[in-house]
């Protein structure tokens, strides 16, 4: 690790609450050289970087990461969950300072909070972070706190993480509400001040409404087809009609319960992953409304003990892989095979050319597709 011991004692103190996992507590952070290779977010470093910019929509860095080396595992802008889904206001800033104070000491980390940031990203050979937060939770009834977190660098919001909430409900719950009248002031003020809206984990009808009544495209930027995939995280053939009609971004992801085909009971494939693509080019007409969010970690995946969506909820959502594939959440066994860290975006690269796909596409589907959304939503 490239961090000095007493900085990664002092940042882990703020960590516990920034770090992005999904119980409601503050995570266990181990201390460095602990934790076996086979529970960590490893990612190789690309000896030259790519061609693309590429965006990953939602991913997870733990207070463990090598953050000095964010910027050479082919990655450009990482939308990280800037802390724990369901955690308070005076939590929710300390997540968002955490990621400042990392961006402070590293030179080669810039917070995005313009397009124009994720280009200077890969021309300068920097890492980007989009600051992203998987839950409204935090705005409890008070919009004004939404314009304080923009302005603190906030660019990505889902209104609830999978359970039901003051603003909508969330996709593991049996109700399907939609929208709140709260939850409607929220998109509204979301749109003013240019916070774009994210419909992963959210009830059918919630994300429908936010669609429909958001005035600036809207992303899903981290599910899968739900055609070739049943599982209550994944999204249906009107979701995504909607999302594109509006200009929006589909965000398929690699992680392997939402890829896992009924029945299956082996890992699923990289190609397995590209169905996925391809199904929503076919639908569409064409690639310009797909990305990539890939709910990969870098660093140590804290064990989701205290989590009662991980523990009950949350095994609609995993249940059969962890019974088939790997129920160890930390392990790179959680991904699709062939593109189980980062710099295995190649490995997508050369299989979507394979199948037909330009380079333009690829440069679109990569990243180009969210760049478009960015500028025209960011303010």
């Amino acid at each position: 690790m490239n961090m000095k011991r007493r900085d990664f004692i002092r940042i882990s103190g703020i960590a516990a609450v920034g770090s992005a996992t999904r119980t409601g507590y503050p995570a266990q952070v181990p201390k460095p050289g602990e934790v076996p290779d086979a529970e960590k977010g490893i990612h190789p470093i690309l000896q030259k970087d790519h061609p693309y910019i590429f965006i990953d929509s939602c991913m997870q860095i733990w207070p463990d990461a090598e953050f000095g080396n964010a910027h050479r595992h082919g990655v450009t802008a990482y939308a990280v969950t800037a802390w724990d889904p369901h955690l308070p206001l005076d939590q929710a800033l300390e997540g968002l300072m955490f990621w400042h104070l990392i961006a402070r000491q590293h030179p080669n980390i810039i917070i995005a909070t313009r397009a124009e940031d994720i280009q200077r990203a890969k021309r300068d050979n920097l890492a980007a972070l989009i600051l992203a937060s998987q839950c409204g939770d935090f705005i409890d009834h008070k919009l004004h706190r939404i314009e304080a977190f923009y302005r603190l660098g906030l660019r990505l919001l889902i209104l609830a993480y999978s359970a039901t909430n003051k603003l909508c409900d969330g996709c593991l719950d049996r109700t399907d509400g939609g929208l709140t009248s709260f939850g409607q002031q929220v998109v509204d003020e979301c749109n003013r001040l240019g916070l774009l809206l994210d419909c992963s984990h959210l009830g059918r009808r919630a994300s429908l409404e936010i669609i429909e009544r958001s005035r600036e495209p809207v992303v899903f930027s981290h599910s899968g087809v739900k055609a070739l995939a049943e599982n209550p995280r994944n999204i249906d053939d009107q979701q995504i009609k909607v999302c594109a009609a509006k200009g929006g971004i589909v965000g398929l992801s690699p992680w392997g319960p939402m890829v896992l085909k009924k029945g299956s009971t082996r890992r699923p494939t990289l190609e397995e992953f590209i169905e996925h693509i391809d199904y929503v080019v076919q639908l569409l007409g064409s690639a310009d409304h797909i990305g990539i969010g890939s709910d990969m970690s870098l660093g140590t995946y804290p064990d989701h003990i205290s989590d009662v969506w991980g523990e009950a909820a949350y095994k609609d959502v995993t249940g059969p892989y962890d019974a088939h594939i790997s129920a160890n959440i930390r392990s790179p066994l959680r991904m699709v095979d062939g593109f189980s860290n980062y710099t295995e975006v190649m490995n997508l690269v050369t299989e979507l050319k394979k199948r037909g796909h330009g380079d333009a596409d690829v440069r679109k589907i990569l990243g180009g597709n969210y760049l478009r959304v960015f500028k025209q939503v960011w303010r």
